[in-house]
């Protein structure tokens, strides 16, 4: 492990998530069946050239960054990746996200098994006071999927991050070490 949030292994009956590497590239790159899914998170791979880059770019700086690819137990196969991003450890605060996901593990219990891996160890393990969430304004069903994590919407974000020649306008969600608890309860009732 290194860094705040380390860089181990995360697992779950269903899931794993492990760090990426170099050689997972050619599997990421059949993750995206879709590109149009993806038009409110421009830079998701879907071929093995982008799929290179976009890990090594993940890779690049573990100290802000740890990139997980999502492992389905049952086929032992890379069907997502979701990260740590924004890591502040004088804070105790980080945000979740780069997720994506096959269009077979959407709709599953992939995902909230996924960010309850990543809020437990963040607020039990590394002892996280906030953790946050950023999403495109018009990305409705991120949205949702946060919003059923238990996060907290704070906001909009004018002009928080680029989008293609433009701005993008952010949707803020948060969760505290507060609301962990009930937060918890309510997703290990969703994913039991």
């Amino acid at each position: 492990m290194s860094g705040w949030l380390g860089t181990g292994v995360l697992s779950a009956e269903r899931i794993t998530l492990r760090p990426f590497t170099s050689d997972d590239a050619p599997e990421l790159a059949d993750v995206v069946d879709d590109p149009e899914r993806f038009r409110w998170a421009p830079g998701v791979p879907s071929d093995p050239e982008s799929s290179r880059t976009w890990i090594a770019a993940a890779l690049a700086d573990p100290s802000s960054r740890v990139a997980y690819a999502v492992v389905d137990n049952a086929h032992g196969r890379i069907v997502g990746s979701t990260s740590y991003y924004d890591i502040d450890p004088a804070n105790r605060a980080a945000a979740i996200g780069y997720t994506f996901y096959a269009e077979s593990a959407q709709g599953t219990d992939i995902n909230p098994t996924a960010k309850f891996l990543l809020m437990r160890h963040a607020f039990e393990e590394c002892g996280a006071v906030r953790l946050v969430w950023h999403t495109h304004e018009r990305n409705a069903q991120s949205r949702a999927a946060i919003a059923k994590l238990g996060a907290n919407f704070e906001g909009l974000l004018r002009k928080h991050r680029r989008f293609g020649d433009g701005w993008r306008t952010t949707a803020l969600y948060a969760m505290t070490d507060d609301e962990w608890p009930a937060a918890k309860e309510r997703l290990l009732e969703r994913i039991s």
